[in-house]
């Protein structure tokens, strides 16, 4: 299997160097090249061709959030991981808006970082534990729920606003990342449907269905899934592939999105 190649995006020397370290421990992912701003890593992205980019938040000249903007409209097939220390839900949302597929906390353990990029390579999402449940609480709230005036997050108050460029209200250049949220947030919470749905149907969850979806929840593969429960990769994949169709929805961010609004994990 080949590795899975990461350009490495972070303007402090020190941390990067420890970031090389840790990764470099790992078999299956391989750092291709290096950047210290936003800028840099646009400017690199056709040189090195990256799988998934690990990148900043708050960094110099460019910050993680417009990089992420500038490169997924570009290169759309590319997958980006925000590594950072910043938890506030300001910079979570945007990045999301901003096309990145996950978002680790810098005081992630080595093997949650690595879950996180492989994960985000498999296409899937991947949200640290600490700030997964505010996410997906968000989300799961149809969109006729939200008003401007909501504090439950600084994007809840401008996704439903046209005119705002930021999905976050600050002074970023986001181009594209409202419209980015704003279809992100119609997709699940279609996806999710009218709560009375999941007490129409007539093929509930199995008990290993369920263990499933708790560790799909919890941000895990499906190798990693099969490996918790001591089941092969193929009847975890059956398991996923189950859970969604009862669930009726397409993908795994929008059954995690069901489970939290169900309640069934």
């Amino acid at each position: 299997m080949p590795s899975i190649k990461v350009l490495l995006v972070e303007d402090h020397f020190l941390t990067r160097i420890g970031l090389k370290s840790v990764l470099g421990k790992t078999d299956d992912i391989e750092i291709v090249a290096e950047a210290d701003n936003g800028q840099q890593a646009v400017e690199m992205v056709d040189v090195c061709k990256p799988d998934v980019i690990l990148m900043d938040v708050n960094m110099p000249i460019m910050d993680g959030i417009e990089a992420a903007t500038t490169i997924r409209q570009a290169h759309p097939d590319i997958k980006i991981v925000m590594l950072t220390a910043s938890d506030n839900d300001r910079d979570i949302f945007a990045a999301l808006a901003a096309g990145a597929g996950g978002y680790c906390l810098k005081d992630a353990e080595p093997e949650r970082l690595y879950r996180a990029i492989r994960c985000v390579n498999d296409g899937d999402v991947w949200l640290d534990s600490a700030i997964a449940s505010r996410v997906l609480k968000f989300y799961a709230v149809p969109a006729q729920g939200r008003s401007a005036s909501s504090s439950a997050s600084p994007a809840v108050a401008t996704s439903q606003t046209a005119n705002v460029a930021s999905p976050v209200g600050d002074s970023r250049s986001l181009s594209g990342a409202h419209s980015l949220q704003q279809n992100q947030s119609q997709q699940i919470g279609e996806a999710g449907g009218d709560k009375g749905k999941m007490a129409d149907l007539t093929d509930p969850l199995s008990p290993r269905e369920t263990e499933v979806l708790q560790l799909l929840v919890d941000g895990m593969s499906n190798q990693e899934i099969g490996n918790r429960l001591v089941i092969s990769l193929a009847t975890t994949k059956t398991h996923v592939r189950n859970i969604l169709n009862k669930l009726a929805v397409d993908d795994r961010t929008q059954a995690a999105v069901q489970a939290m609004r169900r309640g069934l994990v």
